[in-house]
């Protein structure tokens, strides 16, 4: 029987997250421009033109949608850049440990770094929906009806990866699999 199980999760630094950053951007400084271009009545990008554009109403909306793009695609950025989310669950049989690390937002709780005992753990459970917004998780039960996620956010993992890695942790800490 393997002694410790390792897995990593990955974070905000998807591919999906690099488009949307880069269309948001793009994006919102062409609207903003493009305002700032009506408001001014001078072109500021050379393909526009602003003659049949005028300031109230559609180049004052066109600035506050330009606004709000950036200042998504700055949040995006930002998730990119600090890598929310990436860290790794540690199942340890030796030591009789659990640890789940994950990295959050800058502060002082940018460290999530739970332990638990493997003695505490109830049994692991799948959740699997499918749809229009699928979500496939894998939850640590542990005593007290305390859940805990161990899969990452945001892409889910396939129904093969996930009944293995779910059926592997069950046969690790010797619990039983609910869920499948």
């Amino acid at each position: 029987m393997k002694q410790s199980l390792y897995y990593t999760v990955p974070g905000a630094r998807r591919l999906s997250n690099y488009i949307w950053g880069a269309i948001l951007t793009i994006g919102g400084i062409g609207f903003l421009l493009t305002g700032l271009s009506c408001y001014f009545n001078s072109a500021l990008l050379p393909f526009i033109k602003i003659d049949t554009i005028q300031f109230f109403p559609q180049g004052l909306v066109m600035c506050f949608y330009g606004v709000l793009a950036i200042s998504l695609s700055i949040y995006i950025w930002l998730i990119i850049l600090w890598d929310l989310g990436q860290g790794f669950n540690e199942f340890n049989t030796e030591t009789g440990e659990i640890r789940i690390f994950r990295w959050g937002f800058p502060g002082k709780n940018r460290r999530i770094d739970l332990k638990y005992l493997i003695s505490d753990v109830q049994s692991i459970r799948v959740e699997i929906n499918e749809g229009l917004n699928p979500r496939r998780v894998i939850y640590l039960k542990l005593r007290g009806n305390r859940e805990i996620p161990l899969t990452r956010a945001g892409q889910p993992i396939s129904i093969q990866e996930l009944e293995n890695q779910a059926a592997e942790l069950a046969r690790t800490l010797q619990v039983s699999l609910e869920g499948i």
